[in-house]
């Protein structure tokens, strides 16, 4: 392992470098506006977004006119919460009014949203701007296509490799320093794999934490809405401005509207932590960088006061099994409509993604979710009964060259590396957390799980290993 970047430019000193607790408090001391925020974030965007291509719209306009409200309001003493005045962008899934949808494809480029989505809603409701629509894979699943209306995202740190996908425009976006926050879905790892790769955190929150409403489905019983940002702390701010129930989506039934910043304390003392080398340890597929850097967070948090022990987890290979079964299935029913009427109209990686859905039978269907049911109690009965925590991989090596996506479908092992799936069938939250570069500078991390509506342990352990580990300090360098 390497504490040094591929390439890396300080922070301290830029806008960029403000988290969002430092940027609203010099927001509301009247030392900083929102505006200022905005035209900082238009100008690296203008400068390096032709290159990495993390937008596929800029609301250049609507931000600024966002900002200038905001910096009023607060003026006048009006505060709507701990994104007041901040920047973010959403995923090209979620619907914001008057702006089209494109999910990435030219099957939807022209669709216009009637409505916001519940994530944007709150946004705006919270006085936040949106700067744009980020690049996503087509309709969250395919690949890092060239064959569609708009060029994949590229990875900031070394423009030959991915920033892993769907929400790939986030991940590289968040790291490139154009904005702190950003807001995406993570079915099977859409918002881990990004952050994993791009060395940002990227928060899959409890299944139903955060409303769908609006959203462009895939799988909806595995499809999971929440924010990719540059820090821990960003990520409780971004996750407290959009959780909580939501009539317009069932599932959001038993979601509580807890307060994630007032505990956020990287006091891990007392704090149980489970770990299992099993999924990843022994596979020689797994750098041995990743599985170094997690046995040295584990020291970390033990020094720091926790309890650690090893358990035993059922086998990985069910949990991926079960969510590629229901991903199919679910993703080709999803788009069944399209994919009969107009075949030729998706992406290549995309196609040949949902199409296998086509063979699972209602019965196979059913069963895999059984499977599903019974894999969460294992969780829960072997980790989370005597557990706070659990620790494991997210990413078996760093981030793929892109040309690993060649002719030959499905690609390369290690160019679809995650080991994210298992908490997409489960619902329970699930953070990728940075923990510096391997070798060849790239950036590795580590998976962060809890039970269900844990995320306020999932902040505790991860700001302390951020502490130690997160090299929060640096951005990729941009020329």
């Amino acid at each position: 392992m390497s504490d040094t970047p591929m390439s890396g430019t300080p922070l301290s000193g830029t806008l960029s470098g403000l988290s969002v607790a430092e940027a609203g408090a010099r927001l509301r001391a009247g030392t900083l506006t929102s505006v200022e925020l905005v035209e900082h974030s238009l100008g690296l965007i203008d400068a390096y977004d032709g290159e990495l291509h993390t937008f596929v719209l800029v609301t250049r306009d609507l931000a600024l006119r966002r900002a200038e409200r905001a910096d009023r309001e607060l003026r006048e003493g009006t505060d709507r919460g701990p994104l007041h005045g901040i920047p973010y962008a959403l995923k090209d899934i979620l619907a914001a009014e008057g702006l089209p949808t494109t999910n990435h494809s030219r099957l939807t480029l022209d669709d216009i949203a009637a409505e916001d989505s519940t994530v944007e809603a709150r946004l705006r409701a919270g006085g936040a701007v949106l700067l744009g629509k980020l690049a996503t894979y087509e309709f969250a699943f395919g690949g890092p296509s060239t064959d569609l209306p708009f060029p994949p995202a590229g990875n900031p740190w070394h423009r030959e490799h991915i920033p892993s996908g769907s929400s790939s425009g986030a991940g590289a976006a968040v790291a490139a320093g154009f904005l702190r926050v950003a807001f995406g879905s993570d079915t099977a790892g859409s918002l881990r794999g990004p952050a994993f790769h791009c060395g940002a955190v990227g928060l899959k929150p409890t299944y139903g934490s955060v409303s769908g409403h609006g959203a462009t489905p895939l799988a909806p019983s595995m499809d999971h809405f929440g924010p990719l940002a540059w820090t821990v702390a960003d990520t409780a701010a971004a996750l407290q401005a959009v959780a909580g129930p939501d009539p317009r989506d069932p599932r959001t039934r038993k979601a509580p509207a807890p307060d994630f910043l007032t505990p956020l304390t990287g006091d891990v003392r007392g704090l149980r932590v489970a770990y299992s080398r099993a999924w990843y340890g022994s596979d020689p597929s797994t750098l041995p960088e990743i599985t170094e850097s997690i046995d040295r967070a584990l020291v970390h948090l033990e020094k720091l006061g926790a309890v650690v022990e090893e358990c035993a987890l059922p086998p990985y290979e069910l949990f991926d099994a079960c969510g590629r079964v229901i991903l199919m299935a679910e993703g080709f029913a999803t788009h069944e409509e399209n994919l009969r009427r107009a075949p030729r109209s998706f992406g290549r990686f995309t196609y040949q993604k949902l199409m296998p859905g086509a063979g699972v039978t209602p019965d196979e269907l059913q069963r895999a979710h059984h499977m599903a049911d019974r894999l969460r109690a294992a969780l829960d009965r072997r980790v989370f009964a005597s557990h706070d925590l659990l620790i494991t991989a997210c990413g078996q090596t760093t981030a793929a060259r892109t040309d690993a996506f060649g002719t030959d479908w499905p690609p390369p092992k290690l160019a679809n590396d995650m080991q994210t799936i298992p908490f997409g069938v489960t619902g329970h939250p699930a953070m990728s957390l940075p923990l510096g570069f391997a070798g060849n500078g790239l950036p590795i991390g580590a998976q962060l799980v809890g039970p269900a509506f844990g995320e306020a342990d999932l902040f505790r352990a991860g700001l302390a290993l951020e502490a130690e580990f997160g090299r929060r300090d640096v951005r990729p360098v941009l020329a």
